[in-house]
């Protein structure tokens, strides 16, 4: 037995190589298209790979690339601002109380309750006028480019004030703009902020609050574990100064100056994979994952966004014991799109970065194979 074992180390373990290349095989007679790679955490070699420059559609895998460059370039302790103005006098804020929205992605009724409160401790016990919103901080392309041939439907409106991620009972708000001014009236209304809604005197406003939002670090680990399309995409308009086409090319200048990586490797319309024109290959997000991990700044962060097999109540499609707590991921769904990549470790103990992405009539188990006989 001892001799064997020793051919096997002197030789390898047959039939690794041919795995991947049956495998391969099979995805092909089926019509999917595949980019994957499998490499060394700590080297960056190849360990095994297939076609692994073709560039595809990655789905949510897409995240990794947008809240890694957002992450870096604003820092963990970025917080967005929603400002609220109005003309006080004494207890009394004559005309309206206007709510400026900053792009915070997470403000939610909790939230504004927080925020009814500072208000109340800021002296603010009426309001003469009514709630009025200002969304001047985004452009008024309210849903991203690509979305008309995938399933944006599911998505909301990205406006700057938004609340409740602009869902209602769950679902899409039908007008995301009454949705907001109603909780912020109801919430300020029980908070004892008394809102008359009588007819706006003229008058000069002032800014009375600036309500912060959760850190990006909270931020970004919301997003990327419970794959949060709506929270993304209002990072990536606020990245660009309130429009998509300067959020998304904000993210490609980041990663042609850090990683070299132009735009022919970073190819992206949005920033949370709803479009089917971003194109990314599995040794793009191996790079990008690799340099997350060795980032001492930010990376701590950035690796505990992920979401992790075992342990943690976030929904995952696989649910496999063998693998709690040893595989940390990213995933993607689309019709006709799987995706998944992150870090694993193998039982004993190597540490590896790993990237797949299908397109074609695939489904999650093609790529749980994968990914499952590299972590055993």
């Amino acid at each position: 037995m001892r001799i064997f074992l020793a051919l096997l180390l002197l030789i390898g373990f047959p039939g690794k190589a041919d795995d991947l290349q049956h495998w391969a095989q099979r995805m092909d007679a089926r019509g999917v298209r595949c980019s994957v790679g499998l490499w060394d955490l700590g080297t960056g070699k190849l360990l095994e790979g297939h076609q692994t420059d073709l560039a595809l559609v990655p789905a949510s895998t897409t995240k990794v690339i947008s809240t890694y460059a957002i992450l870096k370039s604003l820092k963990p302790d970025f917080e967005l601002s929603t400002e609220v103005w109005g003309d006080l006098r004494g207890a009394t804020v004559n005309g309206d109380l206007v709510f400026k929205g900053g792009g915070d992605p997470q403000l939610t009724s909790e939230r504004i309750y927080l925020l009814a409160r500072e208000l109340k401790e800021r002296g603010v016990a009426r309001v003469t006028g009514r709630i009025r919103l200002d969304q001047s901080a985004f452009d008024t392309q309210r849903f991203g480019n690509g979305w008309e041939r995938t399933s944006g439907n599911t998505t909301p409106p990205v406006l700057p004030l938004s609340v409740n991620f602009n869902r209602d009972g769950g679902h899409l708000a039908a007008d995301p703009e009454r949705l907001a001014a109603d909780t912020l009236h109801r919430i300020l209304t029980e908070a004892g902020i008394a809102i008359l809604g009588e007819p706006a005197p003229g008058g000069t406003p002032q800014k009375l609050l600036s309500f912060p939002s959760l850190p990006l670090r909270d931020l970004v680990s919301g997003i990327n574990k419970n794959s949060n399309n709506f929270m993304i995409e209002m990072l990536v308009k606020q990245f660009g100064g309130g429009t998509w086409p300067q959020g998304v090319a904000r993210i490609q200048l980041f990663y042609a100056g850090l990683l070299g990586l132009g735009p022919d490797k970073i190819a992206l319309t949005d920033g949370s994979g709803l479009s089917k024109d971003n194109r990314l290959s599995a040794r793009t997000l191996g790079i990008v994952l690799r340099a997350a991990w060795n980032d001492f700044e930010v990376g701590p962060e950035m690796v505990g966004s992920m979401k992790i097999i075992g342990g943690e109540p976030w929904r995952l499609h696989i649910k496999d014991p063998n693998l709690a707590r040893r595989i940390r991921c990213k995933t993607g769904h689309l019709n006709g799109v799987t995706s998944v990549c992150g870090y694993l470790q193998t039982l004993d103990g190597k540490l590896r970065v790993f990237a797949i992405l299908l397109n074609g009539p695939c489904d999650t188990g093609d790529a749980w194979e994968l990914v499952s006989r590299w972590a055993n």
